[in-house]
């Protein structure tokens, strides 16, 4: 699920959501802004539910970002790209070589 992402406008059960991939590597994720405050609210509900279950990748229920979009937020989108896809793109090298820093194991 996409909680931020807006749904398609005509075709149902579907998010405009897209990646970017070239030659076989993903670069980056793009999507539509869900600007539906009521629709946004339900949403992070449901994801701070999940959050509270042990989620890690769920986010949590942000307040001042759902009142700021009471308000007005106009249609919006973007593209977020990885540096290090980049890298690995232009070099040649893999993910772990391209990373400016090495993952931490949990402990």
């Amino acid at each position: 699920m996409s909680p931020l992402t807006r749904p398609h406008r005509s075709k149902r059960g579907v998010a405009e959501r897209w990646d970017l991939v070239a030659w076989g590597i993903e670069l980056g994720t793009a999507y539509s802004e869900l600007t539906d405050p009521v629709e946004q609210r339900r949403r992070l509900q449901e994801q701070s539910l999940l959050a509270a279950g042990g989620d890690p990748e769920a986010m949590e229920l942000d307040e001042d970002f759902l009142q700021a979009m009471e308000y007005a937020m106009p249609p919006t989108g973007g593209l977020g790209m990885g540096i290090d896809r980049v890298v690995m793109l232009i070099t040649g090298r893999s993910i772990r070589e391209t990373l400016p820093f090495p993952l931490a194991k949990p402990h």
